[in-house]
């Protein structure tokens, strides 16, 4: 590690955790700082013994640190804390910046898309890592069950990473995240019309993920969603090695058979003519299963055996706030997730219902962004009808955007109302969780979602259970 002192401004943020770890694990002294908040990512911090200084001062970068790496939350470079370190002259990176530094001392696996990059990075890390091959990994998540840890620095080849659509420094740098990754693997799961802070149209971002998987060498591989009809359309326009999966009949490697028992989810694949026999996976979802495959698919090309694969795929059981089971009383259960995307929240639902034939499902949603609400609130209007009752907060603000008074949770509530009939509006999540603590009943399923702190219900609602 060519770092001896790594200092994180915003320590806590789901991308920034697993980096610092992974310093860490490679033997720098890391330092950090952050808000004075509940984040997911406190208890993997705790565990590795990252305490973040609270708040944003000149003296958090005590001990002058050769690199000091910055969140696009809390202002990006503009935060205070930033500005001073230029200032003093030290190393400045945003974070993807300094990912795509690091990472480029290993052979890179960049999973990107608008859903899906987290779990099937974990998948990936987690396969790689049982089949004995150690790889590194920086997955934006509070913690990869199965491993233990969102961020690992391990002694072999390969460093898997979630490659980000998103802008590297929102207002200041609009550089798309993934552009400072060297990929030597990409998988790319969909395309998807998100961000409209930042990306004008679903052209942008077609755009922006084509010139990303172009940047895979020629003896490199791309591993594709064939059922997204976007990554349908820029697939012509690619030419290098690449191995599509899906259900559809184009697909390489072609999933059937889908079914689901009690936790459970199986499936088979084939590739072209060859039966690649029976999967076993211990989370939910149509959406899985293709992150599943999208992550055997690597595994494979790595030298992983479709046997060794098959043995040790059931043994990942999911990150924190991905279909994560919180607790379970009086026979209901409580599970988060981050959906915050009308795509995700169906495909959710859906799996939601799978797995739970018969039962009533109860949805609590935080939009997320005045800006993401008023672009897709068409689509979010569509996207509940897996559930029976639904449930909306007030919209979870980004800093890095103004309020919009021209769209809210009580429109979109309305929207929702002209697709489904148990619709619920709720200013705040203590008001939620006084009507939901009423309504809960044995045998439901609670799901709460959002990328906000809607998680945070749970800590007064199950006791009022």
């Amino acid at each position: 590690m060519k770092f001896k002192h790594v200092h994180f401004i915003g320590l806590k943020g789901a991308a920034m955790t697993p980096l610092a770890i992974l310093v860490s694990e490679m033997g720098a002294k890391v330092t950090g700082s952050d808000v004075d908040e509940v984040f997911p990512t406190d208890k993997v911090l705790a565990k590795y013994h990252l305490t973040p200084r609270v708040g944003f001062t000149k003296e958090n970068l005590k001990g002058k640190p050769d690199l000091v790496v910055v969140t696009g939350a809390h202002g990006g470079s503009s935060n205070p804390e930033a500005q001073e370190a230029k200032k003093r002259g030290l190393k400045v990176l945003m974070h993807a910046q300094a990912l795509g530094e690091i990472s480029a001392e290993k052979k890179v696996i960049a999973v990107s898309g608008n859903h899906g990059k987290t779990t099937t990075a974990a998948i990936i890390a987690h396969l790689l890592t049982y089949a004995g091959l150690d790889p590194s990994f920086a997955v934006g998540c509070g913690d990869i069950f199965s491993l233990g840890t969102p961020g690992h620095a391990g002694l072999g080849d390969y460093f898997v990473v979630e490659a980000d659509e998103y802008v590297t420094d929102p207002g200041l740098d609009p550089t798309p995240r993934f552009f400072w990754l060297k990929p030597d693997i990409a998988v790319l799961t969909n395309i998807d019309f998100d961000h409209p802070d930042v990306y004008d149209n679903l052209a942008e971002i077609k755009e922006a993920f084509l010139t990303f998987a172009q940047k895979i060498p020629p003896d490199g591989l791309l591993v594709a969603g064939i059922d997204d009809e976007n990554v349908r359309k820029i697939l012509p326009f690619f030419h290098k090695p690449v191995l599509t999966y899906g259900f559809s009949t184009l697909a390489d490697y072609q999933i059937s058979r889908l079914s689901f028992g009690p936790s459970l989810t199986f499936f088979n694949l084939k590739y072209k003519n060859t039966d690649l026999g029976k999967f076993t996976l211990k989370i939910p979802g149509q959406f899985n299963v293709l992150n599943a495959v999208a992550a055997c698919i690597v595994a494979n090309f790595l030298g992983i055996s479709w046997e060794k694969i098959k043995e040790i795929l059931p043994g990942f059981s999911g990150t924190k706030r991905r279909f994560e089971l919180i607790s379970e009383k009086k026979k209901i259960k409580f599970f988060d997730d981050y959906a915050h995307h009308p795509a995700q929240i169906k495909s959710t639902l859906a799996a939601a219902k799978a797995w739970f034939p018969g039962k009533r499902i109860i949805c609590l949603f935080q939009p997320h962004t005045f800006s993401r609400t008023k672009a897709l609130l068409s689509a979010f209007g569509r996207a509940f009808s897996g559930a029976d009752e639904v449930v909306i907060v007030d919209i979870f603000p980004s800093a890095r955007e103004k309020v919009d008074k021209t769209i809210s949770s009580k429109i979109l509530a309305l929207e929702i109302k002209k697709n489904q009939k148990n619709v619920h509006y709720f200013a705040k999540l203590n008001e939620a969780g006084d009507f939901l603590a009423k309504i809960l009943l044995p045998g439901d399923i609670m799901l709460t979602m959002g990328a906000g702190d809607v998680y945070k219900i749970y800590d007064d609602l199950i006791s009022k259970i």
